[in-house]
């Protein structure tokens, strides 16, 4: 684990606690980290594989809010943890997605190790500059550009051009009609920023 660990962290007396402390896990595709309303048990640290972030409302829609990378972790689980909240939002493995992860009464502890303090502050920083990318594109841009960005970073994500998902599937994450996604995604391919096939969206742009 310590091997993982060390393209992240520096400090060896943290990565002792981390190698004493931690567990590694496996999670496959679309497979859940967590839910909302979920006791927050752990803090996990991407180390292969991406994490798709959704928030929810209290009548199950979900807007897609960020993706989390390796070497990354969620600044919303170290808040609700801190503030001994239940989850707020939906984690959910893009592809297979190995994790690090570290138990939850730890997280406020290693604030001792001036390594970890400075790797949650940039974490909250990253996070919380990505939050106001997709605000500003919900409640400044039109639809077509919110879909394009989410477009893009499902194919970062994923690294490749082609997206299997359905038209529902992208309508749910972006809150809207699935009439409206379909209507923007043949503008888009009469634009040629996308090819559509069935139940798969090959990206151009």
């Amino acid at each position: 684990m310590t091997n993982q660990a060390n393209k992240i962290f520096s400090d060896p007396i943290l990565l002792a606690e981390i190698n004493q402390y931690a567990r590694q896990r496996t999670f496959k595709k679309d497979e859940n980290l967590i839910a909302p309303g979920d006791e927050i048990l752990f803090i996990p640290i991407v180390l292969s594989g991406s994490i798709r972030v959704l928030r929810s409302d209290n009548e199950g829609n979900e807007v897609f809010l960020y993706y989390l990378y390796p070497g990354q972790t969620c600044a919303m689980s170290v808040t609700c943890c801190q503030a001994g909240k239940k989850s707020l939002v939906r984690a959910v493995a893009e592809d297979e997605t190995e994790v690090l992860q570290i138990p939850v009464q730890l997280a406020g502890e290693w604030y001792k190790y001036n390594e970890w303090k400075a790797y949650i502050s940039n974490n909250y920083s990253n996070r919380f500059a990505e939050l106001l990318e997709v605000i500003d594109l919900i409640a400044f841009n039109h639809m077509d550009k919110q879909l394009l960005h989410y477009l893009q970073e499902r194919c970062k994500a994923l690294g490749n051009k082609t997206l299997e998902i359905t038209h529902q599937e992208i309508a749910d994450e972006l809150h809207t009609h699935r009439e409206a996604i379909s209507r923007l995604l043949r503008s888009m391919e009469k634009q040629k920023l996308v090819v559509l096939s069935r139940n798969s969206i090959q990206l151009l742009a």
